[in-house]
């Protein structure tokens, strides 16, 4: 759950302006001053019942029973009067209650319990202390509703309260902040809180500089009053279910900097002659929602602007020329609308702090401005899923930087003179060139020599004849290599082994002929034990996209595959095969095999997905295939198998579309009785041994469901 908490609150992570930043350090720095006098009795009372509430302390009760002066103890900080001031215990793996007691501290000015696992309610005592004026509680486990406080209420003292990345639910308060007038930062991101924002939250505390509410479940309007906010400087409430247009009167707080509502089901235009009044933005984010209309040309006049997210709308038109006076840009993330026309109208060399520039599924046509050449901090540039046409300038090369390029579903031309461009790009780790270069020949030429840091490459959907390169075989580093969708013949070389990292490999759709060679079974990533695949981070600096909505962020989703499926490939599959047991999918589909379906399958333990159908495969089929516990996707249909389907918990999970076009199998599952012959028994391991993991296994299969993996092995089809 923590590590849920930790990973849930990533999604918020958008670096904070350096002002609130200073603030912030400045509010919850600690100052643990050696006080001239110790902690009162009352206090340790109250510390030690906290203590008591706490049922993991990590340590901390040896600790505090070291010294009978509480203002030595761990995580304890008194004034020079020897008053608690301080309680700082952060990452300590404190598991408990929060108990009510510290609100009895009454010099106590700084609280912070984040990154533990604390559970039940924030006591309300703490919303209510007369001294408190930091309260962080963030990334614990705290539940229910957050109360109102009681009417009436004295005003209070705090300043920061950080209740994020928590389990609370129930409606966001309401009145509790109009007492609240010291407040400078709330943070109550990251929970499920239902219920609209607070319309009165400036009125009531009117130094309120950052307001951050993503990632909940509160809905109606964004409120008009926020635009009365005139010291905010950060509001982000992301991930929410906000509806409605961007009130006119927000674009009257002109001290954002950070300003946030993406994810939403917010609609209506950006207002050229209202932006213009927040010249003080460096973030910018409203994508997710359902803007339409032009980027006004008044864009330009927001100097300031690193971040420009306007991803998953409606918007259209041509990007405006102005964007180029928005010399402070950093990212450009505009991908999932309608904008269309040439990229040439926007001027990049005035942009040369650009390190992302993101434009996958759109309409843009022409070519790829020469401007962009000059981008010399460029770390991510993807272009995938428009009308772009031409050749790559040699000038691309002089993308030093580059980590990322996708140019997949182009109209591109001249893949040789491409390849050679790129290989100057040497830290290049994810090369996406797919579905352009329509019927030209795979170059062979082995001067393509770069690519030394290269871990993902795609030539896939291309046409391209000819034969898997040997230039392929310098690419050490190489992970992933997808050659699918073309017309490449011939057989599959030997010195593929040789890429020691490759642990997935699709060369499906193609006109590959012989045997199934077993130097794939001696593919080091395939024959591990360990089936994890560590990917470096940076391959993933911008997701990859299986159409316009499932999105691939982390390298876990990424499975171990070998997929040979819609070729010529003859002869039987190697008994080998049992050596590859760390792979996950295993696609022979739509060949020529013949033989039969080897025992030795069974070692494949992590199998997700097993698809032989469509060749000329003979025999029973293997009892032992009932051990592949982790098995969601089988189809051997189409060949001319025989005899009973074996009885078993894993094979009897599949339907009749698994086994059909088989007239000699026999069974349940295809309506057709043994008459001669028993169904065999699951016999090389006995039934006491895999019954556990039988019944994990049938679990297992029921949660993901066979779509869900069947995803992963399409993933290579959709590679942007």
């Amino acid at each position: 759950m923590q590590q849920q908490l930790h990973s849930s609150c990533k999604k918020c992570r958008d670096r904070l302006p350096i002002t609130f930043l200073g603030l912030t350090v400045a509010l919850l720095l600690v100052i643990f001053l050696p006080p001239t006098s110790s902690c009162t009795e009352q206090e340790k009372s109250s510390l030690l019942q906290f203590l008591a509430g706490i049922s993991q302390d990590g340590g901390l009760g040896l600790s505090w029973q070291k010294s009978s002066d509480c203002c030595t103890w761990e995580g304890i900080g008194c004034g020079a009067d020897g008053t608690v001031t301080d309680i700082s215990l952060t990452s300590k793996g404190l598991e408990g209650h929060i108990s009510a007691s510290l609100a009895e501290l009454s010099g106590l000015l700084r609280l912070n319990l984040s990154h533990n696992m604390m559970s039940g309610g924030l006591p309300l005592e703490l919303m209510l202390s007369n001294s408190i004026i930091v309260l962080d509680v963030s990334f614990n486990r705290l539940n229910g509703d957050l109360p109102e406080l009681p009417s009436p209420t004295p005003r209070q003292p705090l300043q920061v309260l950080n209740i994020s990345s928590n389990l609370f639910t129930g409606q966001f308060p309401s009145t509790t902040w109009e007492v609240m007038n010291n407040l400078v930062a709330l943070n109550a991101s990251n929970n499920s809180f239902t219920g609209q924002i607070p319309s009165h939250l400036c009125s009531s505390s009117p130094a309120l500089t950052v307001l951050t509410l993503c990632y909940n479940e509160i809905s109606g309007s964004i409120p008009p009053a926020l635009g009365n906010c005139i010291m905010l400087k950060v509001l982000k409430a992301g991930h929410n279910n906000l509806t409605g247009p961007l009130p006119d009167e927000l674009f009257n707080a002109i001290s954002l900097e950070y300003l946030s509502f993406a994810d939403n089901g917010l609609h209506g235009i950006l207002d050229g002659a209202r932006i213009i009044n927040l010249r003080n933005l460096l973030i910018l984010n409203l994508g997710g929602n359902n803007f339409s209309g032009r980027i006004p040309d008044s864009i330009g006049q927001l100097k300031r602007l690193e971040e420009l997210h306007l991803d998953h709308n409606s918007m259209e038109g041509d990007l405006p020329s102005s964007l180029s006076n928005c010399t402070s840009l950093i990212t450009i993330d505009l991908k999932s609308n309608k904008f269309s026309g040439e990229l040439t109208k926007v001027n990049f060399f005035n942009l040369p702090n650009l390190k992302t520039l993101d434009l996958l599924f759109n309409n843009f046509t022409g070519t790829i401005p020469e401007s962009i050449y000059s981008c010399s901090n460029m770390i991510a540039l993807r272009l995938s899923s428009n009308n772009l046409s031409g050749q790559l300038s040699p000038r691309m090369g002089n993308l030093k930087s580059l980590i990322f390029l996708s140019l997949s579903f182009n109209n591109f031309t001249n893949i040789t003179n491409t390849l050679q461009i790129l290989k100057d790009c040497r830290n290049l780790t994810s090369l996406l060139i797919g579905d352009n270069f329509k019927g030209e020949a795979m170059p062979e030429d082995e001067t393509i020599d770069g690519f030394q840091n290269l871990q993902v490459l795609s030539i896939s959907g291309c046409s391209l004849s000819g034969k898997i390169p040997l230039w392929l075989s310098k690419l050490k580093n190489l992970e992933m290599l997808f050659l699918h969708k073309n017309q490449l013949s011939g057989p599959i070389p030997a010195w593929i082994k040789s890429l020691s990292s490759l642990f997935h490999l699709d060369v499906s759709n193609n006109n590959l002929t012989g045997e199934i060679p077993t130097d794939l079974m001696e593919m080091p990533m395939l024959t591990t034990e360990n089936n994890a695949t560590h990917l470096d981070p940076r391959v993933f600096q911008l997701p990859v996209y299986r159409g316009p909505l499932l999105q691939y962020r982390i390298t876990s989703a990424c499975p171990k595959v070998l997929n040979l499926g819609y070729n010529n490939f003859t002869g039987v599959i190697p008994q080998e095969i049992g050596q590859l047991k760390s792979l996950a999918i295993l696609n022979f589909s739509f060949n020529s095999l013949s033989g039969e379906i080897p025992v030795q399958l069974c070692k494949l333990t992590n199998l997700q997905v097993l698809d032989l159908s469509s060749n000329h495969l003979t025999g029973a089929i293997p009892s032992e295939l009932n051990n592949l516990h982790f098995l969601s996707a089988f189809n051997i249909s189409h060949n001319d198998l025989e005899g009973p389907i074996p009885n078993g918990a894993q094979l009897s999970t599949f339907s009749n579309s698994s086994f059909e076009a088989n007239p000699k199998l026999c069974g349940y599952v295809v309506n057709q009785s043994c008459v001669s012959a028993e169904a065999p028994h699951v016999s090389t391991i006995s039934t006491e041994q895999t019954f556990g993991r039988v019944a994990f296994a049938v679990a297992f299969g029921a949660f993901f469901g066979i779509g869900v993996l069947y995803d992963q092995i399409v993933l290579s089809q959709y590679f942007s």
